[in-house]
């Protein structure tokens, strides 16, 4: 299997920094917001985000994490009823945050979740990549950098916090 980097890590960096730019923008400042990273990467990116929002605005954005692993649906199903999230939604201002955009099965499950830890007033999807071949009709509201895929293709978000640098690989 042939590995290319697509993305390297100043690229990376400036892809999220313009994502934090037009999350400003979109919901005209920080007020109610709250960011969500999809567990694993989405988390770190999340944070990145988050941490970004505070230079620039001098506010601390709530950041959570989001295990969608029940709420799957290609999985056995669990016990949904678990509390995924330790803050009252309802009414706040999500923004959803995921390194690959693909079928749109994730989001979906995300939304699930989402929907079960209160009812949000705005849920935004922000996602480093977005590689098409969409199976469930979801788009992506802040989009780092679109890379149209073959099937067979696959997209590799590195993150110096899990793999020791920022790189997105296509591996095909």
């Amino acid at each position: 299997m042939a590995n290319k980097e697509i993305v390297d890590g100043m690229s990376m960096q400036r892809a999220l920094t313009r994502i934090t730019y037009e999350i400003i923008e979109r919901n005209k400042g920080v007020s109610n917001l709250v960011l969500v990273g999809i567990k694993t990467r989405g988390v770190y990116l999340a944070q990145r985000i988050g941490e970004r929002l505070q230079q620039l605005e001098d506010v601390a954005i709530p950041v959570l994490t989001l295990d969608i692993e029940a709420y799957r649906d290609d999985r056995e199903p669990k016990d949904r009823r678990q509390p995924q999230i330790d803050l009252n939604l309802n009414g706040k201002r999500i923004v959803l945050v995921d390194d690959v955009l693909y079928t749109g099965r994730t989001i979906r499950a995300a939304l699930d979740a989402l929907m079960d830890n209160g009812r949000p007033s705005v849920v935004n999807l922000a996602v480093l990549v977005d590689r098409g071949h969409r199976e469930l009709p979801i788009r992506a509201d802040f989009v780092g950098k679109n890379i149209p895929t073959a099937i067979s293709e696959r997209i590799k978000v590195n993150v110096r916090e899990l793999d020791g640098q920022d790189s997105v690989e296509i591996h095909s």
